[in-house]
């Protein structure tokens, strides 16, 4: 099994869950986010005074599938969440050696 955490601007979200779903994944854990990367921030013009903004607020994504649906969800986060501007975000792909359901103890791929 395979962890996909992708980190994408937060309008671009129902894009990637409607990707995600059409898909049959529609199982996925979402939460708020900041940071940065090349872009190292922003400049923004308050009250008449420019101060540069390091963290950029961003939504992380996370889906656990089968090794054998990590690639199609992948490149259907990537497509839902492509602008081709900088800060589009990244997709990591980490190995889940094991998963278990709470309500009914069922285990590895079943679990999910």
């Amino acid at each position: 099994m395979k962890l996909i955490k992708a980190i994408i601007k937060p309008y671009k979200l129902n894009d990637v869950k409607e990707a995600l779903s059409s898909k049959d994944l529609a199982r996925m854990t979402i939460y708020e986010v900041k940071g940065f990367g090349r872009q190292k921030g922003h400049k923004e013009i308050y009250r008449g005074s420019e101060y540069q903004v390091d963290f950029i607020p961003k939504l992380a994504v996370e889906i656990v599938v089968t090794d054998d649906q990590a690639e199609t969800a992948m490149e259907a986060i990537r497509q839902a969440a492509h602008t081709d501007s900088i800060g589009d975000g990244k997709i990591f792909v980490i190995d889940v050696e094991q998963a278990m359901r709470i309500r009914t103890g069922e285990t590895g791929a079943d679990a999910l």
